[in-house]
């Protein structure tokens, strides 16, 4: 079922990027939105110039998370979707530190476990809730060169997949946002594999939160902004010795500008 006006919403790791695109175009479609995100001054800019009530916070941690839900209920009254929009992208190679494991797999994946957690429980009583989760392209295929970004964004995705197959019947939908090259600072800070991510086109946040506002007309789960993704994530279904040995190719450019 659509998001309809004077819903409510949450959006996490909204202070800028995509989240703040997904929550401006919530609230210009009439949605009563609750912003996130750890940096409270460019979150509280973020709220007044959109429109939307900041609550500043990890939305990770558990305490973190649970901060959060009690605040946006006590803003908006309950919430009705919510977008696990915050994510980060930290370690190279084999040799990535221990921490920059975990904190991937806390923010990247726990992040939505925890959230979930504590929403769905009342969602399934409703009958009615939308999960939304930003995993990027990296999710369906992979991110070379950081494995610590490629393994828990297929986490992420899991998830979705999970909770979509084991709540869908109790009115449940959950969607998984896919884009490839995206002009954040994430993708300024890729150094030699910006043009990799962009080979299809880095598209503007407002763009990736226009294809996050259209699928909800149809709930589908796999919110594709770049269409290709779709493609590219058959070949390594059915033609995955393939689809890897182009993938090295592409690491091998990548190695040979490092």
């Amino acid at each position: 079922m659509p998001i309809a006006p004077d819903s409510t919403a949450v959006v996490t790791g909204a202070a800028g990027g995509i989240g703040r695109a997904l929550a401006a175009r919530l609230v210009a479609e009439g949605v009563r939105v609750v912003v996130n995100d750890i940096d409270d001054v460019r979150l509280a800019e973020t709220a007044k110039e959109i429109g939307a009530h900041p609550v500043a916070g990890d939305a990770a941690s558990v305490e973190g998370v649970a901060r959060l839900v009690e605040a946006a209920k006590d803003h908006l009254g309950q919430i009705d979707t919510w977008y696990g929009n915050a994510g980060i992208d930290r370690g190279i190679g084999l040799d990535c530190p221990e921490e920059d494991w975990q904190a991937s797999y806390e923010v990247n994946v726990m992040a939505h476990v925890r959230a979930a957690r504590l929403l769905v429980p009342e969602w399934v009583e409703r009958k009615s809730g939308r999960y939304v989760v930003t995993a990027s392209a990296a999710g369906l295929l992979m991110m070379v060169g950081t494995p610590t970004y490629s393994v828990t964004k297929h986490g992420a995705v899991a998830f979705a997949e999970w909770l979509s197959v084991t709540y869908r019947h109790h009115g449940i939908v959950v969607q998984a946002i896919c884009p490839q090259g995206v002009q954040t600072g994430m993708l300024e800070r890729s150094g030699p594999m910006a043009g990799l991510l962009s080979r299809d086109g880095a598209l503007t946040p407002e763009q990736v939160a226009d294809a996050a506002w259209e699928a909800t007309t149809d709930d589908r789960f796999l919110v594709l902004p770049h269409p290709e993704v779709g493609d590219y994530y058959a070949a390594r279904a059915t033609q995955t010795d393939k689809w890897l040995g182009g993938m090295n190719r592409l690491w091998q450019h990548v190695e040979g500008q490092v």
